[in-house]
Order: structure tokens, then C-alpha cells, then sequence
């Protein structure tokens, strides 16, 4: 389980240092790489609460086996793409095989581990894998991208995987389905729908000339329409994936509204990373993927410390601390850009991204599951993770797409992917102003 959410977090960011030499490889510009990096996280996030659905009404070793294979048979398409479409495409599907196995994956912890320390010892193993997934990404998708070709950033998981199906069907006892009633399929699809059209209106706005003049207003139309049909299928379904008792808790959606927020920051300051280190200043990847060994560190050194500092501040403090640090940040990559300094320049730049993920995101999942009871708590947690996974995929689609556009080609792009980040970390700081907080400890926190 731990090797499988391994590559599933190295899929969120081993793309980023790759993708000029996937745009190099296919001819296309950086609005329409923005795909290669969202449709994971769009299609994952939009997805996630019905995987969890479906490992208790199909059983969790029956959609384990099932996500992991979508996952690896998608892996190795995205490696195998012979057209930039097909790459996209496999991108979704990774993120339809996240969505589907890391449910199932974590019930089976559960499931194997009884209470107590071995299942406490179990989660940590679970939540430090996934974090190192994170981080090491960078750095992997360099090396590779640099010796073997940036189609091995995704071909190097699927022997790995096609290792964790044998040790799934050797090692994972079976169980009968626990669940009953229906699949909310309306409504998890139209909460994919909603971003997936926005990103298309978004990135097609920044299309240029060969971009219907029609085709943006209707994709965020159709967006808007989505979101606003979700609402009303949840309302009158019988097994909603949101119950609108969610919606009452005012704390909680406020939370996760900040946290889409912060998350589309973050993700974006990630991308602009690899732009400016490879794009303008003409790194490789390798060379750009060790020049990011500083946020990889810092992020490590963040999920360490910031445990202890909620304790001592609360979560607001830390959430606001968290956010002054990536609008630092991303005011450092504003300067840097324009004043055209070299790679090292970057590096408090990052150690403010990882003291803002670390602060912002940890104290904002604090509070979005306080208070939860066994009836809500996987609804609280599956939105708080679908927040910031859809949040991250906005935040990239938004601010790097509408940055780099052609219509702004005559401002500086950096600068104007950052003003962007920050004017929604000023609304992510006045959100968290209006959150009522409860006392914080290391004991309420969720991994």
C-alpha cells in the first residue's frame, strides 16, 4: 500500500520539471501544457468521494485491484503517448486510478492493522511515504527527464505497480462488500465536469487566434452550470457524496475554501518554479530538478515541525502565518524574474513555499475536520482532500494559464501568474479571519 501511494503522489509533481521537454517534444505552448499537470489532479480530486463509495458497496481488495490497474495501464500510456491528445488523456485516467485505489488503499489498513499502536505506526508509514512521494518528484523527473527521456517519468512506475497488484491478490484478504444503496454517478460526475470545463475555457481564452472566439464563454458556462446542477442532484439524492448537512458547518466550508485557495497558490508557485529555471534560464532538467533539492528538503523539514508549532499557536495563527509566507514567496518569484537572477536566487523563494504548505495546509486540515463524528468524519476528510487537490489544479489553470497567455504577452508572465496567487491569498486571509477556531493540538491533527 505504502509503494502504491508512493508513485501516486510522485505522478502530482514528477510532470513539472518535464514539461518544457514535453511541450519541446509535441509543439505546444505552456497554456496547453497546463493540461498535463490538472487533468491528474481534476480528474483524482473530482473523483475521490466516489472511490470511497465504491470500496464499501464493491469491497475494498476488489477496487483496489481495479484503481491500481487503471493507474498502471494509464502510466504506461502516458510513457507510450504518440500524440500530445493521448498524453492528456492518460493523464485523466491516472487520476480516475488514484481517485478509485487510494480509498480502497487506506481501507485496507484499516482493515489489516487492528487499533492501537500497529494501525497508529501503519498511518505514519502511509502519510511520510506520501509526502516523500511529493518532494522527490522534483528531483526524480529531472534525473530521468535528463538520462532517459521525460516519456521515463512515467514508464518507471508501472513495473512497480504491476508489483503492488501481485502483493494486493497474495497479501490483501478478501472481504464481503459492507455497503448498501446506490452510486451517486451524477453527481461525482459533475463535479469533474465543472473544473475540467473551466480549465478548457481557461486555457482556450489563452488559445489565441486559433481558439473559437465561442468556445471559451460556453466551456465556462458549462462550467458554472455543473456546478450549479451538482447542488441539486446532492440535494435530491439518497445517497448524496456531500449531504447538505455538510454545508451548515460553516467553519468547515470556510476551511475548505481557504485551503482551495492556498492550494492553488502553492501548485502554481511549483510550476513557475520550473518555467524560470528551464525556460528563461535555459537549465536542464536535471540541472533544474537539484536546483529544486531545497524545497524538497524544506518541505521534509516542514511536515516535522509543524506538528509542534499548531500545538503552540493554533490553527488560525498558522494558517495566516502560512499564507504571509507563500505571498512572500511568490512576491520572491516576481523579483527574481524581473531583475532575471540566477537558479540559486529561487531558494527562499522556496523555503517559503514549504513554510506555507506546511503552516497554511496542515492548520486549515486541522480545522475542516474539528469536530467530526463517525457519521461525517469521511465526508469531512474526503472534501478536504478533494479541496486541495481541485484547488490546486484551478490555481494552476488560472493563474499560470491567464499569466502566460498570449493576450498578456506584453506584460512580464511571472509577475502577472504571481499578482494573480497573491490576490487569492489576500482572499484566503480574509476568509481564515472569519473562521471560528477551536484550540489546537497535535492530537487533533489528521495525516
Amino acid at each position: 500500500m505504502a509503494m502504491l501511494q508512493f508513485f501516486v503522489a510522485v505522478d502530482v509533481t514528477v510532470v513539472n520539471v518535464a514539461l518544457p521537454s514535453i511541450g519541446a517534444h509535441f509543439g505546444v505552448g505552456g497554456h496547453a501544457l497546463t493540461w498535463v499537470v490538472v487533468g491528474y489532479t481534476i480528474a483524482g480530486g473530482g473523483l475521490l468521494m466516489l472511490g470511497g463509495r465504491l470500496s464499501d458497496v464493491l469491497g475494498r481488495r476488489r477496487v483496489l485491484l481495479l484503481g491500481t490497474t487503471v493507474f498502471g495501464a494509464a502510466s504506461l500510456l502516458a510513457g507510450l503517448a504518440p500524440s500530445f491528445a493521448l498524453l492528456v488523456t492518460a493523464r485523466l485516467l491516472q487520476g480516475v486510478g488514484e481517485a478509485i485505489a487510494l480509498p480502497a488503499a487506506m481501507a485496507v489498513i484499516v482493515l489489516v492493522f487492528p487499533e492501537g499502536p500497529r494501525r497508529s505506526r501503519a498511518l505514519s508509514v502511509w502519510a511520510a511515504v506520501a509526502s516523500c512521494g511529493l518532494v522527490l518528484g522534483f528531483v526524480v523527473s529531472g534525473f530521468l527527464t535528463e538520462l532517459l527521456g521525460w516519456r521515463w517519468i512515467f514508464l518507471v512506475s508501472v513495473p512497480f505497480i504491476l508489483v503492488v497488484l501481485g502483493a494486493a491478490i497474495l497479501l490483501v484478504p478478501g472481504e464481503r462488500p459492507t455497503g448498501s444503496g446506490s452510486l451517486d454517478l451524477r453527481g461525482s460526475l459533475l463535479l469533474i465536469a465543472a473544473p475540467l470545463l473551466f480549465t478548457l475555457g481557461v486555457i482556450e481564452a489563452g488559445g489565441g487566434n486559433d481558439t473559437p472566439a465561442w468556445l471559451p464563454p460556453v466551456a465556462l458556462a458549462g462550467a458554472a452550470a455543473a456546478g450549479v446542477l451538482f447542488l441539486r442532484v446532492e440535494r435530491r439524492s439518497r445517497d448524496p457524496l456531500v449531504p447538505l448537512s455538510f454545508f451548515r458547518n460553516r467553519p468547515r466550508i470556510l476551511a475548505n475554501l481557504a485551503t482551495a485557495l492556498v492550494s492553488a497558490a502553492l501548485s502554481a508557485s511549483f510550476v513557475l518554479f520550473t518555467y524560470y529555471l528551464q525556460d528563461r534560464l535555459g537549465a536542464g532538467p536535471l540541472q533544474a530538478g537539484l536546483t529544486m533539492l531545497p524545497l524538497a528538503v524544506s518541505l521534509i523539514a516542514a511536515s516535522v515541525l509543524v506538528p509542534r508549532v499548531l500545538g503552540r499557536w493554533g490553527a488560525r495563527v498558522c494558517v495566516l502565518a502560512g499564507i504571509c509566507c507563500t505571498a512572500l514567496a511568490m512576491a520572491a518569484i516576481a523579483l527574481v524574474s524581473h531583475v532575471g537572477a540566477a537558479g540559486p536566487a529561487m531558494i527562499p523563494a522556496m523555503v517559503f513555499i514549504a513554510a506555507g504548505m506546511g503552516l497554511g495546509i496542515v492548520g486549515l486540515q486541522y480545522v475542516a475536520v474539528s469536530g467530526v463524528t463517525d457519521e461525517d468524519a469521511g465526508v469531512a476528510s474526503g472534501v478536504q482532500r478533494a479541496a486541495d487537490q481541485l484547488g490546486g489544479a484551478t490555481g494552476i489553470t488560472l493563474y499560470v494559464g491567464v499569466g502566460f497567455a498570449p493576450p498578456l504577452s506584453g506584460a512580464d508572465p511571472f509577475l502577472a501568474s504571481s499578482f494573480l496567487a497573491v490576490a487569492g491569498l489576500v482572499v484566503a486571509g480574509l476568509v481564515t479571519c472569519r473562521i471560528s477556531v477551536p484550540a489546537a493540538g497535535p492530537e487533533g491533527l489528521i495525516s
